[in-house]
């Protein structure tokens, strides 16, 4: 028998770095967990520390650029757990592209997963929460939240194609909230800025072996670029989504949270 009591969150993205932290972090809140990624392996990962930690979860692998696999996805989490409650597109592609260097493979793969993930996140969200009705204006039925960045608040160097993305998820966010608002949904989206995740390792691992340096010389050369001292840990961002996961920002709709340490000042 389906517990349909429990609320539940789909994250994509959430076999590793900032996706993992966040489905950690609502399985704490108390969301019974959809974990989504491209990676069968590091979900089911993800499911597993949920579960030792007396969490609810349930792993999916899906292709986010694959409208089908993404509606298909979130309809098995709530085949498992009777409900949604909250959508967090997360899963993205964070290259470095030269202009010179950007090709229309790059250009297409990083869009289909960063632009496309977010807009079949929302149609397979949407499937479920328009099933509730608002019992009164401003009853919130449903969260979605989209993964923005600092990078989608101003332009970066060497980042024109995830840049592009990440300021079009911003517009998303904010289209989403006028369109959706009439059905209890808020769309919010969360905009990190220099994360430790095994992607920004590897590009701190490539600046620093060029130096003839360690990887922690490398993080600390992007770190001075933040105003506290520090580049981001997972958990930082995770979280900013818990408490757009919440009740406490239900009166917040089609915003982009900054969480960069003092990189962006709006």
């Amino acid at each position: 028998m389906v517990d349909s009591s429990k609320k539940v969150a789909v994250v994509t993205g959430a076999g590793q770095g900032i996706g993992r932290a966040i489905a950690l972090r609502l399985a704490k809140d108390g969301f019974a967990i959809g974990s989504l990624d491209f990676n069968t392996t590091t979900a089911k990962e993800t499911v597993a520390l949920i579960e030792a930690a007396g969490g609810k979860a349930l792993a999916v692998s899906v292709d986010v650029s694959k409208q089908e696999e993404v509606l298909s996805a979130v309809d098995q989490v709530v085949a498992k757990f009777g409900r949604l409650d909250v959508m967090v597109n997360n899963a993205g592609l964070g290259p470095t592209t030269p202009l010179e260097d950007i090709t229309p493979e790059i250009y297409h793969k990083v869009f289909d997963v960063n632009v496309g993930g977010v807009y079949w996140g929302i149609q397979a969200a949407l499937k479920h929460f328009k099933a509730r009705k608002p019992a009164k204006p401003g009853e919130i039925v449903g969260k979605i939240i989209n993964a923005s960045s600092q990078a989608g608040q101003v332009g970066n160097p060497d980042l024109a194609v995830y840049g592009a993305t990440k300021f079009a998820v911003r517009g998303i966010t904010q289209t989403a909230a006028r369109d959706l608002a009439k059905l209890g949904v808020t769309v919010n989206a969360y905009c990190p800025g220099i994360v430790r995740t095994p992607m920004m390792e590897n590009i701190a691992k490539k600046v620093a072996d060029e130096n003839k340096q360690s990887l922690e010389w490398g993080l600390q050369q992007w770190a001075k670029t933040v105003t506290l001292g520090r580049i981001s840990e997972p958990e930082d961002v995770a979280a900013c989504v818990s408490y757009l996961a919440g009740p406490d920002s239900d009166y917040m709709t089609g915003q982009a949270l900054i969480i960069d340490g003092g990189m962006v000042f709006n």
